[in-house]
């Protein structure tokens, strides 16, 4: 196998070029001070600024650093807790509310990408693919269950037969194809969504971890160099947030997901793996997700790590992985190996919601981070706006502690994956 490229990841070698953004030095004043440079955190203080709001972000490290550019790029409606365990927790009327939500996130990113024109290689189409006939039979319901109960008629079912025409493997047995959903280049999405909030006077800087915060009617962000004062603060850091907001942290938990991405295959070859360029996912627990980029790689992940982030470590697993779906890649090399945490929460819904009056927060995307968090941006600017109808419908839905407290939670979780491969090799 070749060599691994220098570069961390597949999306920084090919980001668009951005600024070098200062780090915050001394006091300054504003509306709404957003932590945070991810996707939910910029798409907070766009809609922020587009309501004429004075805008501060606040990002540790540099925009889309975090899971917003590190993810598969996969944009997905619903949310990962499932609409039946939504409905369990909030009630029927609204989790179809939440679903509805869901929907308008996938176009906003569509509205975003044309408005600010973010070169960000949108493509349309999604695959969940079956591995066992249990899949199989949940795939039905669940095309049941959109096309009847949720109006959903971007759906329908591919048996194994029609399934091959458009994937060249034999691994699964079925699928559900969604022409609504998509995928894209998401480091490159979330520097636009920044650039677009800076034409508008949001003010950024990076390298300016916020360490802390006071409360009150006029809030104070501290930083290392720099301090804040606002009126109202967002929490947009997930699970890279930490101490600055320890009464979070109970509610997420941060899990490593590792992706690689291949040698360019040339236009004819990439195509005669995926002839649809949709962005497919199987229905294990610890899934498998892959795509398409636009010059022409496979795109590979998935594999749930707790024990770092070393590339070539990620290469030959992630590899090897790749191959029990397209054998015929044998001869491929990898060139990009990299992971990232994601914030997942125990019944897997998002958690948004206040932890006083000025002070807000989003959080526990749990892998469905591009479209949500999108959305999510504009559902926090209507709160602040005094308009929080939509927001407080999220922010109903109930969380649970991670077990274990701050020792044993990651050992608790790390049994219970386990639990969940079994699972996936028994079928």
């Amino acid at each position: 196998m070749a060599l691994l490229r220098r570069e961390n990841s597949y999306y920084q070698a090919t980001a668009s070029p951005a600024p070098h953004r200062p780090e915050l030095q001394g006091s300054i004043d504003c509306d709404v001070c957003v932590i945070g440079g991810g996707i939910a955190g910029c798409s907070t203080a766009l809609h922020l600024a587009e309501r004429g709001y004075g805008v501060a972000l606040l990002e540790s490290r540099h925009i889309g650093w975090g899971a917003s550019g590190r993810s598969g790029g996969q944009v997905l409606p619903g949310l990962a807790a499932g609409q039946l365990k939504l409905e369990r927790l909030i009630g029927r009327s609204a989790a179809r509310l939440a679903w509805d939500i869901s929907l308008e996130g996938i176009e906003l990113v569509r509205t975003l990408i044309a408005r600010h024109a973010i070169p960000c290689d949108w493509a349309s189409g999604h695959l969940q693919v079956a591995i066992t006939s249990r899949h199989q039979a949940e795939l039905r319901a669940a095309l049941r269950e959109l096309q009847e109960d949720y109006s959903y008629s971007s759906v329908r079912y591919l048996s194994r037969e029609e399934l091959c025409s458009v994937l060249a493997t034999h691994r699964y047995s079925a699928a559900l194809e969604d022409s609504n959903a998509g995928h894209l280049h998401p480091l490159n999405y979330t520097l636009g969504l920044a650039a677009a909030a800076e034409r508008l006077g949001v003010r950024i800087f990076e390298s300016s971890r916020a360490l802390d915060y006071t409360g009150g009617r006029e809030p104070i962000v501290r930083t290392a160099h720099g301090s804040v004062r606002c009126r109202h603060v967002a929490l947009c850091g997930s699970a890279y947030l930490g101490a600055t907001a320890p009464a979070l942290r109970s509610k997420i938990m941060p899990v490593g997901s590792c992706i690689v991405a291949s040698a360019p295959l040339g236009a004819e070859r990439a195509q005669g793996l995926i002839a649809n360029n949709a962005a497919v996912a199987d229905m294990n627990w610890v899934l498998d997700y892959f795509r398409l980029t636009a010059d022409h790689r496979v795109l590979f992940g998935g594999r749930v790590t707790y024990s770092g982030f070393d590339p070539s470590r990620i290469a030959a697993t992630t590899r090897r992985r790749l191959l029990q779906v397209f054998p015929q890649l044998a001869d491929v090399a990898v060139e990009y190996a990299w992971g990232g945490y994601i914030d997942i929460t125990v019944n897997r819904a998002p958690n948004f919601g206040r932890l006083a009056r000025e002070v807000y927060f989003l959080q526990g995307f749990s892998g469905h981070g591009i479209a949500l968090a999108s959305i999510a941006g504009q559902l926090l600017s209507e709160a602040i706006a005094g308009q929080a109808e939509r927001f407080d419908l999220f922010a109903r839905i109930p969380h649970a502690d991670f077990p274990g407290g701050r020792w044993l939670r990651r050992p608790a979780l790390v049994l219970a994956m386990l639990y969940f491969r079994l699972k996936d090799l028994l079928g």
